[in-house]
């Protein structure tokens, strides 16, 4: 019988990162030297890529 090795996840401490507001209920949190606007701006193109469809539908042709 295998043993199951055990995960260990280590969460970051929040208290040692710089705190980036996207809106009033989104909150980013990155490294103290890192830049904001380039997160803000990486959070807005994820979010905008939810949206999309990622095949292109094909019009069916009118004849």
């Amino acid at each position: 019988m295998q043993e199951k090795k055990t995960t260990i996840f280590k969460t970051p401490d929040i208290t040692k990162m710089q705190e980036v507001v996207i809106n009033a209920r989104t909150k980013l949190y990155i490294a103290v030297g890192a830049d904001p606007e380039e997160a803000r701006s990486r959070y807005q193109i994820r979010q905008d890529a939810k949206g999309r469809a990622l095949i292109a539908v094909k019009k069916p042709v009118l004849s």
